[in-house]
Formats: structure tokens, C-alpha cells, sequence
């Protein structure tokens, strides 16, 4: 593979892709190189729809297709509606959940919508394509498949991957169904590559082993010379894996996880992390990403605020970042309630004669069980409407939700909860 260090790309979307920090590595800069240069290259990235949202662990893989489609590439967003069931066991501890053709259809429908935030899909050289896998792949007849696919891997060499051999060396299944997970997203590579001129897959660098095996069949199989190019597996500087929070996947859908708390996700980021997300999830010029980076004491919160608005609006519009601020400075700076809070709606019969304060704070999210709740109460993290909230043994009623009320979980977290 070729050395980053030395590299001087012509290309703009591969200088970019190395300035702002996207590259962990690639197959053959030079190549890639040269190929960008002629402009228009088709290049994708595939998202199998395990779930109805894709979280902030997928931003960066749209971040680069983005940027592709801003320097005049055209973006493929490969819908693993075959692939998915199947299953990626790379680096997995285990089998993931089988799901149905109408569970994974209705999650594709969900993840088209973020995508379409972020890329502009039409029929123009560089406009983006929606393209799903399953078109190729429920069709496939076994027999031709295995003679004309399966005769191009080797199963000495798919040991070797690191995907692969970390599962083994743990004595755990790994099973023939998801074994076959590698070939698949190669033929993936082969079938864009022959049917829209695909030369590029990008992915997480957990990735490089299916990428290499879909270059090496587009190779043998369609006499094609294709490149990957990989992403780096973000880790904040705390050590903790991105997409995750107290209450965890930080869903880019917005009606499983509101503007304002995917704000306030950001607005949180580690000090030491807001230049490198500025320059991977925003679009702000590198030397300002490294000015606002480089700010300590309170001036570095004036920039998570820039961060999280400039990330929110990619996502959800710059009206939802400027609702999702206001109710920060409302909540935080005045102690008030504010319009945009997270909410949570019980309804009379859910609550009955009344609900335990220690229930009614794990249902709003600001604790994941009841022991977590009455710890919180304990040690003083817990207030209701602004004050300290000390009796774990509080019931609410009817009475106390003529107006809803306000629960905060130490400093950062709040949630209304109201009568339906």
C-alpha cells in the first residue's frame, strides 16, 4: 500500500480527505490519485440497515461521500438489503440477530432519510445513487455462484484477516453463513463496478480485509483495476468508541434521538477532541477548525457550541441548531425549562394513582435502572424543577403534572416529563 508520509496528492478530494484526518489507509494513493484527477468517479460506501437509524458512528463515512460529491465524484450508497441478512461478523464477539425482509426493508426506509440531508441524489454526473444490493444478490443461483465467484478465494487467506482470526484466536462461532459475509460485499464491489463504473470503496479500517477481497475479484473475475480507501475507527480521547453516550447510540434519525440532544452530544465533546471533530464533522476551514481547537479555559466552550451547531445544522437544519442553542442557554444559563428538552409523555393510565420518582426517571432516560436512580438521588445528582431532588420514595401524581416538570441528572441532562 502506498505511504501517506511522502504523498502530495493532485486530487482535491484526496487532499482534503488527508488534511482534515479521514485516511487511515489506501491501497494505492498514486492510483487513486491519478483516477480522481480525471474527475466524475462513481466510489461507495455500504451500510447494511440493522437498525432504522444509522448512528454517529456511520458520520464520517458520510462525511467522505459528501466531500466526494462537494469535489465532483459521484457518491454510491450501497443499501445492504441482501448483505444484511447475512450479517458483518468482522470483529464481532458474536452472531448478530437475523432479521426478516420486512425488518430490514422498513430500516432502509429510515436511513434513506439521512442520507438525503447530507447528499443530493439525482441523475446528474455528480448527483448521488441509492443503490440496494439485494437487486443482485436475492437472485443469485448457488451453484453458479460457488463456480464462478467462490473459485477466486481462498480460505487459507480469509483465515488470515484480522476480522476473521481475531474470532477464531477467541474460540468463538463464527458461522459458514457469516464466513460468507466477505465474499458478498466483494461480489458487491464487482457487480457496482461492472454495472456503474464503481472504482472506489470506502469504509471503516475494519474494513481493508472485504476491500482488498472485492478489489482482487473485480481484478480476476472483470479485468478491473479498482482502489479502496479507509476511514480510521474513532475512539474519543477518553478512550470511549464515537456513537455512544450515557444513554446510548446517538441515533442521526430525529425521531429517535431529538435535534437538541444530538446538539447537546456535541456541545459535551471532550476538550481535547473539538479540533479533530471540527475538521471531520464540519465543513469550517481547516486553520479555523485548528484556531477554535486550540482555545482553552471557557473560550474552548464557545467552540463546542460552534461545533455543535455547525454539526446539527448539516444534519437537521440550521432552525433545529438554533432552537437546540436557545434551549441550552434557557436550561443551563437560566435555569429555566426550555421549549426543545427531551420529553416524556405518560398518560393517565400509565400513571395510575401515582408513579415512583425513582420509575419515572429511568423511563425519561437520565437512568438506565432503578439502583442507577436511587444512586443518583443519593449522591445529590438528581433535581426536579431546579431544586435537589432527595426522596428516592416520591410519588408523582396527577396533581404535580397539571404542568410538566422538569428532571435533571447532574448538570448535562434534563428531560420534561408531562401528562398525555
Amino acid at each position: 500500500m502506498g505511504q501517506v508520509m511522502t504523498f502530495i496528492p493532485k486530487s482535491e478530494f484526496l487532499q482534503i480527505m488527508l488534511d482534515r484526518g479521514f485516511v487511515a489507509d489506501c491501497t494505492d494513493y498514486e492510483g487513486l490519485d491519478e483516477a480522481l484527477v480525471k474527475g466524475g468517479m462513481p466510489a461507495y460506501i455500504g451500510f447494511d440497515a440493522t437498525a432504522k437509524s444509522l448512528h454517529v458512528g456511520s458520520l464520517i463515512q458520510i462525511m467522505m461521500l459528501r466531500w466526494l460529491q462537494k469535489t465532483g465524484g459521484k457518491p454510491i450508497t450501497l443499501m445492504g438489503g441482501g448483505t444484511t441478512k447475512v450479517g458483518d461478523p468482522s470483529f464481532r464477539a458474536d452472531e448478530r440477530p437475523l432479521l426478516s425482509a420486512e425488518q430490514i426493508d422498513d430500516n432502509i426506509a429510515g436511513i434513506k432519510r439521512v442520507f438525503a440531508a447530507y447528499l443530493t441524489y439525482d441523475d446528474g454526473a455528480s448527483d448521488a445513487m441509492m443503490i440496494n444490493n439485494a437487486e443482485w444478490l436475492d437472485g443469485l443461483n448457488y451453484l453458479e455462484f460457488l463456480r464462478d465467484v467462490g473459485r477466486h478465494f481462498s480460505v487459507n487467506r480469509m483465515l488470515s484477516f484480522e476480522s476473521v482470526k481475531s474470532r477464531l484466536d477467541r474460540e468463538q462461532s463464527l458461522s459458514f453463513l457469516e464466513f460468507n459475509y466477505m465474499i458478498l460485499q466483494a461480489y458487491d464491489f464487482m457487480e457496482l463496478h461492472q454495472r456503474y463504473g464503481c472504482m472506489l470503496q470506502m469504509g471503516g479500517s475494519d474494513q481493508m480485509g472485504n476491500i482488498i477481497n472485492g478489489m482482487e475479484l473485480t481484478r480476476r473475475a472483470a479485468d478491473g483495476r479498482v482502489y479502496g480507501l479507509t476511514s480510521p475507527l474513532l475512539t474519543t480521547s477518553d478512550g470511549k468508541k464515537m456513537g455512544k453516550s450515557q444513554n446510548g447510540a446517538v441515533w442521526l434519525n430525529g425521531d429517535m434521538l431529538s435535534p437538541y440532544e444530538f446538539w447537546q452530544f456535541w456541545r459535551n465533546t471532550t476538550d481535547a477532541d473539538v479540533g479533530r471533530f471540527l475538521k471531520l464533522y464540519t465543513e469550517l476551514p481547516i486553520d479555523e477548525c485548528n484556531r477554535l481547537g486550540a482555545l482553552a479555559g471557557s473560550e474552548i466552550n464557545d467552540a463546542k457550541i460552534i461545533l455543535a451547531n455547525e454539526v446539527t445544522t448539516l444534519l437537521h437544519g440550521a432552525a433545529a441548531a438554533k432552537a437546540a442553542e436557545a434551549t441550552a442557554k434557557e436550561v443551563f444559563e437560566k435555569g429555566g425549562v426550555g421549549d426543545d428538552l427531551p420529553t416524556l409523555t405518560l398518560s393517565a393510565a400509565e400513571l395510575g394513582d401515582g408513579m415512583s420518582i425513582v420509575q419515572i426517571i429511568v423511563q425519561a432516560g437520565l437512568a438506565k435502572s432503578g439502583k442507577e436512580a436511587r444512586r443518583l438521588i443519593a449522591e445529590n445528582g438528581a433535581r426536579l424543577n431546579d431544586e435537589p431532588l432527595t426522596d428516592a420514595g416520591l410519588m408523582v401524581t396527577r396533581n404535580q403534572l397539571t404542568t410538566p416538570i422538569k428532571l435533571s441528572a447532574g448538570k448535562k441532562r434534563h428531560s420534561l416529563v408531562k401528562l398525555g
